[in-house]
């Protein structure tokens, strides 16, 4: 049980806390790092037949060159040489005076096709595209239908971002899980036992460390700790919601089945309910709000266990003195 732990047991886990949350925060933070630095690399290695896939920039393929199927996200692409493949550009002009063997589409930009150039399959743009007399189109012209395409395009990306959430989410409390039990079953108690104490935190956490860190960026020596608050807030908000999902799993699957299928059946049924359009915005914050509301009464409690030390006893009086 909580309760029965030693001041050195719990100082312990304080320690392995603080150790996995640096650990969310770097990890995170490093790989994003190498991914940067990787990426040019990525795009200098690409060779011949191989496709080119831009995020940002513009492609190039000089003539006499061969490449695969090219992708821009953003900038502009010069086809000279030949492409054994399809050009799809999301935002950028396209110039094409060598050769497509496939499908060219480009959802927004102006697109030209030189004299000479030739498309092997159907050329879709948002806008007119510039064809000269002389190039070839063996496919279809049509426009970019951008209402049917943006609109499955914006619905499958919010799937992605559900899965992405998801997964972090399931990762951050298994962690949590797995480094500190003893806290996430005080947690759990508190989300039980404390309600009240837990909302009124709770709204306040969410509300007021986002206008503390607003507020320290007036001043100058408080800009650090309010650029650090304000990149923080996602994984504080994080913490709030796993703590939720596993007080939600807790009170449904209670001692001494597993903590971790407690959490699993807790994080299942927010993670479902967050699918509904216009449910989502709340499960959010509310699973955020009683989530870091349960944490900071169960910092509290066991801040105040710490200090607690137990009481002196008594000796026992004296035997009577005989008459």
């Amino acid at each position: 049980m909580v309760q029965g732990l030693s001041v050195q047991e719990r100082v312990d886990e304080m320690s392995a806390t603080r150790r996995l949350l640096t650990l969310c925060v770097t990890v995170p933070l490093a790989a994003l790092f190498l991914l940067v630095l990787a990426a040019p690399a990525w795009a200098a290695d690409a060779g011949k037949d191989e496709p080119q896939i831009v995020l940002t920039g513009q492609v190039v393929v000089p003539a006499g060159q061969t490449v695969g199927d090219v992708v821009i996200f953003n900038g502009p692409a010069t086809i000279d040489g030949t492409v054994r493949g399809s050009v799809t550009s999301f935002n950028g002009d396209v110039s094409i005076s060598g050769t497509v063997t496939g499908d060219v589409t480009s959802f927004n930009g102006d697109v030209t096709v030189a004299s000479g150039a030739r498309v092997g399959g159907d050329l879709v743009t948002q806008s007119a595209p510039n064809v000269a007399s002389g190039a070839t189109v063996e496919g279809d012209r049509r426009r970019v239908n951008r209402d049917v395409i943006f609109g499955r395009f914006t619905w499958i990306s919010r799937f992605a971002v559900w899965v992405a959430v998801s997964v972090s989410i399931l990762v951050l409390g298994l962690l949590l899980l797995l480094f500190a039990p003893r806290a996430a079953e005080s947690v759990a108690l508190a989300a039980r036992e404390r309600i009240g104490p837990s909302i009124g935190w709770g709204v306040g956490l969410f509300f007021g460390l986002p206008i503390v860190s607003v507020i320290a960026l007036v001043t100058i020596v408080g800009i650090p700790f309010g650029v650090g608050m304000l990149l923080g807030l996602a994984l504080i908000y994080s913490l709030g919601y796993t703590a939720s999902c596993f007080a939600l799993g807790r009170a449904l699957i209670k001692p001494p089945t597993s903590r971790y299928l407690a959490f699993l059946a807790g994080w299942a049924i927010v993670r479902v309910a967050s699918l509904v359009p216009f449910v989502s915005g709340l499960v959010w914050f509310v699973a955020v709000v009683y989530g870091l509301g349960t944490l900071a009464v169960a910092a509290r409690r066991r801040e105040t266990m710490v200090g607690v030390t137990a009481p002196a006893t008594m000796p026992p009086p004296p035997p009577p003195v005989p008459a």
